[in-house]
């Protein structure tokens, strides 16, 4: 099964150095029957791209968890991401290829449970935003609570965010990659 593992830059850096990775909660976003479901229409690549924008999604939950650990940080979203030891504002997900995942319905249409970490061998691509996103997944980690509850300025600036794509890098372009941020 696919899935789509929520991740940060930390996570990402984890998964290079020790080959492998358990997700908080081992929560990933996979194509599920409950997902279909909820679709009328939309054919597997649709529906893929459903589940990996809740993993994106979630992603930000992550990022706004490392960030809240790290104590106050600058309140300008460029000059955080480069500070050291400040988390970079950049969604990440993780495309793996797993066997034994759990359906959990009861959480949301798309989440499953791992039944274990995931190696770097079973990592099919890595997803994560360029540069230029920096600065709306910033202000979307501090509203993404407030839109989900329906505030509409929160949508509105959580939007702003999603709308930028995640670019896409092979597994092995993934070393580089961290070098360069």
């Amino acid at each position: 099964m696919r899935v789509y593992i929520p991740a940060t830059i930390p996570l990402l850096r984890q998964l290079v150095d020790e080959q492998r990775l358990l997700p908080l909660g081992a929560t990933a976003f996979a194509v599920t029957p409950a997902l279909r479901e909820a679709y009328a229409a939309g054919d597997d690549d649709e529906l893929a791209e459903v589940a990996m924008q809740e993993a994106a999604r979630a992603s930000m939950r992550l990022i706004g968890a490392e960030r809240d650990g790290l104590g106050d940080l600058d309140d300008d979203a460029e000059g955080a991401s480069t500070a050291p030891g400040s988390p970079v504002y950049r969604r990440a997900v993780i495309a793996a290829d797993v066997a034994g995942a759990k359906l959990r319905p009861d959480l949301d249409d798309a989440v499953v449970k791992l039944s274990g970490p995931i190696t770097f061998e079973q990592v099919a691509a890595v997803h994560v935003d360029l540069a230029e996103a920096e600065p709306q997944v910033a202000k979307a980690v501090d509203v993404i609570d407030a839109a989900d509850l329906g505030d509409t300025d929160a949508e509105f600036v959580l939007g702003d965010a999603e709308d930028h794509q995640l670019a896409w890098y092979a597994p092995q372009e993934l070393p580089f990659l961290l070098e360069l941020l």
